[in-house]
């Protein structure tokens, strides 16, 4: 998954600020506190984008090269003229837009810390729905993370479609693929 945010600041009053407060990288917020501020942002932003890819094509690409492609979809769908992009950490080729590489983005740009919340949370959503349509890998528990877990799951079931061939794990070495 992949996202933008693209804020409109006529939209965010004071209480709309306390409630952008929370806002830093997903991954130090509980599921909780993405949840919460999911609809938040959804509410004040002016565009949003989430672009997906598969495992096969990231099995055939690379996920360093896939991730930057869906990166600048979801930048271009947000874009307008005289905008800069804004991405976190690396920059992203083939963009029509000026940008600008932030390292460390989701702790210092307000639209980065957002796009990586409707990311994580939008993705989570789908692990969870996941779950329902192949049972036995726990997808809602572990969110597609290598837990314990998953490993053990993987190692008793083998792979499911979701799961990427190319992904290095402990788990996947045990398996003919």
């Amino acid at each position: 998954m992949a996202a933008a945010v693209v804020f409109d600041l006529d939209r965010i009053g004071p209480g709309e600020v306390r409630a952008l407060s929370g806002l830093n990288d997903s991954k130090q917020q509980t599921g909780q506190a993405r949840a919460e501020l999911f609809p938040v942002i959804l509410r004040l932003a002016a565009r949003v984008a989430v672009i997906t890819r598969c495992a096969p094509g990231i099995d055939s690409r690379g996920l360093h090269v896939t991730n930057l492609a869906a990166l600048r979809d979801a930048l271009a769908r947000v874009a307008c003229p005289d905008c800069i992009c804004l991405s976190d950490g690396f920059p992203v080729s083939g963009l029509a837009f000026r940008q600008l590489a932030v390292i460390g983005g989701d702790a210092k740009s307000a639209a980065i810390a957002a796009a990586s919340v409707i990311a994580k949370e939008t993705r989570d959503r789908y692990m969870r729905r996941a779950d329902t349509v192949h049972p036995g890998w726990e997808f809602a528990q572990h969110v597609g993370y290598a837990t314990p877990e998953h490993r053990l799951a993987i190692e008793r079931l083998g792979v499911s479609p979701l799961h990427r061939l190319s992904f290095q794990s402990a788990a996947y070495q045990q398996l003919t693929l």
